[in-house]
C-alpha cells in the first residue's frame, strides 16, 4: 500500500458515550447480541424514560454505523488487501444481520411507546414515519438477502478496483486513463478509449453475472414484502412519502423536451469546432478548440491547497473544516491501483465528522469533484448538533443540493488553478457537465425502471 491508513480510532468521538461501553468490540457477535437486548429489555416507565431510551439506541445506531463506516472506507480504499476485505465481509455476515433483526425490535418498540406516551419534537413527524414504514416493509427471511447483497457489492468493488490498462509504457487505472481523453492528438484518444473500453469488456461476463444475481435478489427482497416489484419496495424503503415513480416518469419527458435538444446543439457546436464529420466517445472531453487539457495541478497536495484557498474565500469556516479533515486523515484523493473507482463522502457517525474518497488524476474535473464532495462533508457537519442519529443525515434526493451548490459557489474562485481564459474554459466544461449530468440521472433512473419492471431480463434485452 503506497498511503499511510489512517487510524480512525485516533479521531475524538463527538461527546462521551453513556450507553455503549468505550471498550465495546462492536465487530464481536455477543458484544452486540447484549448491548442490542439490553436496550429492547429496558425499562420506560415515563415519556422521559422513552426520550432516554431513544438517545440510547441513537448512540448504539451510530457507534455501529461508524464501525461499519470505517470498514467499508479500508475496503474500498484497498480492495486488494485481504485483511481488509475479510474484516469487511466478517462484519456483513456476522454483524449486519444481528442489526437487521434489532433495529426491526427497537422499531416494534418505539410504535409501542408511541401508543403509551404521546410523541413530541423530535420524535413526532418524520422519525415516526420512517419507523412505521420499517415495520411495514420488515421480513425476517429479507435478512439473509440483504447478507447477499452486501457480499456482491463487494464483489462489484473488488473487480472494478482491480480493472489496470496497460498503456504508453505503463499499468494505469481506468481513472488514469482519462487523462488521454483530453489529449488534443485524436488518435491518442481513440487508443486509449479502446483500450479501457476493451478491458471493461474482458469483464462482462462476470459484471453481467453480478448484475443478474443482484437483481434477482431485489425481486425476492420486494415480492417477500408484499410488492410486485423492486422499484415501490424501494421507494418504500427510501422512505419517499412526497413522490412517487410517475414524477420520475415526469422528469423522464421533460429531460427528453428541453434538455435532449439542447444537448444535441452541444454536440453539433463541438463536432463544428473539431471540423469533424462524426462525433465519436474519445471527442467528448477534449477542449473544443484543440487546446492542451487544462492542468490545474500536479499532485493532491497541490489540490488540496487549492481548494483549501477556494473555500477560504467562500467562507472562513469551510476553510477550517476542510483543514480538520485534512489534518486527521479524512481525504484519500488520489487514484491507485486496487481502489474503487468513483468518489463519495462517507460521514464517521460517531466522531460527527466526514471523510472524502476520490479518484484525482489530475484534470479539470477532479477540482469539480472535490468541491462536490466538500458540500456534502459541510452539509454532515451542519447537521452535527442533531442528537437525533436519523436526523444527521439527509435522504438521498436532497443530499446533491448541498454538494452541486458548492460546485457553483467554488467555481467562483477558480483563479486558485487558472488565469482568467482557462477559468472560462472550466465554466464552459462545467456547464456542460451540468446539462449532461441532468440528462444522465434521467437515463439511469429510466433504466432502472426498465430494470424491475422487466424481472428474468437477459444481459442483451438490458
Amino acid at each position: 500500500m503506497d498511503q499511510t491508513i489512517t487510524d480512525f480510532r485516533k479521531i475524538p468521538l463527538y461527546q462521551k458515550r453513556y450507553f455503549v461501553p468505550e471498550s465495546a468490540n462492536l465487530r464481536d457477535a455477543d458484544t452486540v447480541l447484549d448491548l442490542f437486548e439490553k436496550l429492547v429489555s429496558w425499562p420506560v416507565r415515563t415519556a422521559e424514560d422513552r426520550d432516554a431510551w431513544v438517545l440510547a439506541r441513537s448512540e448504539m445506531e451510530a457507534a455501529m454505523d461508524q464501525e461499519a463506516a470505517v470498514l467499508y472506507i479500508r475496503m474500498t480504499s484497498y480492495t486488494d488487501h485481504e485483511p481488509f476485505a475479510r474484516d469487511y465481509q466478517a462484519y456483513v455476515e456476522g454483524i449486519s444481520p444481528i442489526s437487521r433483526q434489532a433495529k426491526h425490535d427497537l422499531d416494534v418498540k418505539f410504535l409501542a411507546l408511541a401508543e403509551d406516551f404521546s410523541l413530541e419534537a423530535p420524535f413526532d413527524g418524520v422519525y415516526e414515519k420512517e419507523v412505521r414504514a420499517d415495520v411495514q416493509l420488515f421480513r425476517e427471511e429479507n435478512i439473509p438477502l440483504a447478507t447477499q447483497l452486501e457480499l456482491l457489492s463487494q464483489e462489484y468493488q473488488t473487480l472494478c478496483g482491480g480493472l489496470m490498462v496497460f498503456f504508453d509504457g505503463e499499468e494505469r487505472t481506468l481513472p488514469q486513463m482519462n487523462r488521454y481523453m483530453q489529449s488534443p492528438d485524436r488518435g491518442l484518444r481513440e487508443a486509449a478509449w479502446r483500450a479501457a473500453a476493451e478491458r471493461r469488456l474482458s469483464e462482462q461476463s462476470r459484471l453481467d453475472e453480478l448484475f443478474d444475481r443482484m437483481a434477482a435478489l431485489r425481486g425476492r427482497q420486494a415480492r417477500n414484502a408484499g410488492f410486485d416489484s423492486f422499484t415501490p419496495y424501494q421507494f418504500r424503503a427510501y422512505h419517499r412519502f412526497d413522490y412517487t415513480p410517475e414524477h420520475c416518469f415526469d422528469y423522464h419527458q421533460a429531460a427528453q423536451e428541453m434538455l435532449v435538444p439542447l444537448w444535441g446543439k452541444i454536440l453539433r457546436r463541438r463536432q463544428n469546432s473539431l471540423k469533424l464529420d462524426v462525433l465519436k466517445p474519445w471527442d467528448l472531453d477534449v477542449d473544443r478548440l484543440g487546446r492542451p487539457a487544462l492542468s490545474p495541478f500536479k499532485n493532491v497536495d497541490g489540490l488540496k491547497r487549492g481548494v483549501g484557498n477556494i473555500l477560504e474565500n467562500i467562507d472562513p469556516e469551510f476553510s477550517r473544516a476542510f483543514k480538520m479533515m485534512s489534518d486527521n486523515g479524512l481525504l484519500d484523493l488520489a487514484s491507485r491501483k486496487g481502489k474503487a473507482p468513483g468518489g463519495y463522502q462517507h460521514t464517521l457517525a460517531e466522531a460527527r465528522q466526514p471523510f472524502i474518497f476520490m479518484n484525482a488524476v489530475g484534470l479539470d474535473g477532479d477540482v469539480r469533484t472535490l468541491l462536490h464532495e466538500s458540500g456534502h462533508a459541510y452539509h454532515a457537519l451542519a447537521c452535527a448538533h442533531h442528537a437525533l442519529y436519523s436526523y444527521r443525515h439527509a435522504p438521498i434526493e436532497f443530499c446533491e443540493v448541498a454538494s452541486m451548490s458548492m460546485e457553483l459557489l467554488g467555481g467562483e474562485f477558480l483563479s486558485e488553478f487558472y488565469n482568467e481564459e482557462d477559468q472560462r474554459r472550466s465554466h464552459e466544461k462545467h456547464f456542460e457537465d451540468v446539462v449532461w449530468t441532468l440528462l444522465w440521472v434521467a437515463t439511469i433512473d429510466s433504466f432502472q425502471h426498465w430494470i424491475y419492471a422487466h424481472p428474468g431480463h437477459t444481459p442483451q434485452e438490458r
